[in-house]
């Protein structure tokens, strides 16, 4: 195994088991948004600004957390592969070329839930012990 990997696949265990016992992160849209599931790399390509689209051709506007946000750390590990340093390089590099600008940050679960319930194109990511009526998980395969 790769050195990379083996401190990645560490650093993801840390961070999912640091102020998560038994939670896990969901991808979650409004619960009005047609969409059940997706690719892991559709997902990805949402969040890191690559399509601005569902893959019905609807917009999708991706709502991010906070970068000190262990849900943050733990949804990019899953979905992109990448560690908070590898995404905050991503964004500048971005940033600096014009390619692209960072998402919408809300701060926390609760914040990306009312997000969701009022913008139905919308897409973000929450602990699984904060799911209400408002929003529906979105199947990641």
């Amino acid at each position: 195994m790769k050195l990379t990997t083996l401190l990645r696949a560490l650093g993801l265990a840390t961070v999912l088991s640091a102020g998560h016992a038994g939670a896990d992160i969901v991808t979650v849209v409004g619960v009005d948004n047609p969409i059940g599931s997706l690719t892991r790399s559709e997902v990805s390509n949402i969040f890191l600004g690559k399509t601005r689209q569902f893959p019905d051709g609807r917009p999708a506007r991706p709502i991010d957390q906070p970068e000190a946000s262990p849900s943050r750390s733990a949804f990019y590990v899953t979905i992109s592969n990448k560690q908070p340093a590898e995404l905050k390089a991503y964004w500048s590099k971005m940033i600096f070329t014009g390619r692209g600008q960072p998402l919408p940050v809300v701060d926390g679960d609760g914040a990306v839930i009312e997000r969701l319930a009022r913008q139905p194109d919308a897409i973000g990511y929450i602990d699984d012990t904060a799911l209400d009526a408002r929003v529906k998980v979105v199947t990641v395969r």
